[in-house]
């Protein structure tokens, strides 16, 4: 049985998407095959103590490819007997691949996420990025848009050996029922239309959009609401927007919410929105899009903007409809159509839930995970 070390600034308890896409590959790894090496972060003892493996934090908040941390990695390396290293994330820390390898590592395989994209357009980041896809034996991608973005930077031979694994989801947590109408209630929104965006409020993520785009599908759904779930420095920008489209008594704002309630607030929407668009010319890009995913799974159709890899978490007319995130004209008409036919909107949600079940299970990312470590 091979035995992984994973090497990652990115772990819970610190919040976040990668964190966990690598969390949620280590706890499917076989019993005693698996120990983490993570940078410091409150609460981690208690989290650490839950985990079916071992976790040695670094005693900083961030790690960072240097001596120390080399250092550090080589000896969990030996003394937990590990013969091969997922690095979290490729960059940075696929730097330390040739030198872990040194030290006894037969197979490294790096991960990678939306920001090796952006590394992949910057030409001194592009130099680290082509190093560590030499250091490694496999760098991943999330979808087409990703592979293609870092195949061009990369050598050709990391890049005939680049290999597809995104994030997964559990289809026993996600679920149409999963406590949607308390959260209606909560938010006096029972018996309405729903659009409900579920992410981390900052300008990518096109909740502007949502709300710019409202007075028209008002004007086709007069009881429509929007649900806007999550925090982040974009909220208040976001109240005075509503507030100056005369849209605020139909827009409702609930904050951060607990992982444990995100299926809820999930299941209380008809249909799930988020036209991400691209900024920053190419550098702030949606990687993938793990929310329309998790939507799908709940049974809702998804309006899916055209940034980076978002479209490919969507089958664009099967399971939603991917529209250009800066077009509110096309924002405001997806949304309408879909709140305005709860027949379509159903029969998307549905397609969207069988192919979340065939495709995108967790159980499915670990078992072509455990082919790339074993490979």
């Amino acid at each position: 049985m091979t035995k992984t070390l994973v090497v990652t600034n990115d772990f819970p308890p610190r919040p976040g998407g990668i964190q966990a896409f690598v969390h949620n590959l280590a706890v499917r790894r076989p019993p005693g095959s698996v120990v983490v090496y993570a940078p410091a972060w409150k609460g981690a003892a208690e989290f650490d103590a839950a985990q079916p493996f071992p976790v040695v934090r670094h005693p900083t908040s961030l790690m960072v490819p240097e001596p120390t941390v080399l250092r550090r990695a080589g000896e969990i390396l030996r003394s937990e007997g590990c013969d091969s290293v997922l690095f979290g994330a490729a960059a940075p820390l696929g730097l330390l691949a040739p030198a872990l390898r040194r030290r006894g590592a037969e197979r490294l395989v790096g991960l990678t996420h939306g920001h090796e994209a952006g590394w992949a357009a910057l030409p001194g980041a592009r130099g680290l990025l082509r190093r560590i896809g030499d250091g490694v034996d496999t760098l991943t991608y999330l979808g087409e848009y990703t592979r293609s973005r870092m195949a061009r930077a990369v050598s050709p031979r990391a890049a005939s050996r680049m290999a597809r694994l995104a994030p997964g989801v559990d289809e026993n947590v996600f679920f149409a029922g999963a406590g949607g109408e308390e959260v209606r209630r909560r938010h006096g929104l029972s018996g309405r239309p729903v659009a409900v965006c579920v992410s981390r409020l900052v300008p990518r993520k096109g909740q502007d959009a949502l709300i710019h785009a409202w007075p028209a599908v008002l004007r086709s759904v007069p009881d429509a609401a929007l649900l806007l779930v999550g925090g982040g420095p974009y909220r208040r920008d976001l109240e005075r927007l509503a507030a100056s489209a005369g849209v605020a008594d139909s827009v409702v704002f609930t904050g951060s919410v607990p992982w444990e309630e995100l299926p809820a607030h999930y299941d209380a929407g008809d249909v799930f929105a988020m036209p991400c668009r691209t900024r920053r010319r190419g550098l702030d890009v949606e990687g993938l899009g793990i929310v329309y995913l998790e939507a799908s799974a709940t049974g809702l159709p998804v309006v899916a903007g055209d940034s980076g890899g978002a479209p490919d978490a969507v089958l664009d007319g099967e399971t939603g409809v991917v529209v250009e995130g800066r077009s509110v004209a096309a924002v405001a008409g997806a949304l309408a159509d879909l709140l305005g036919d709860p027949e379509r909107a159903r029969k998307m949600g549905a397609q969207g839930r069988s192919w979340v079940e065939r495709e995108w299970r967790w159980e499915l990312q670990a078992s072509r995970l455990d082919g790339l470590l074993r490979a």
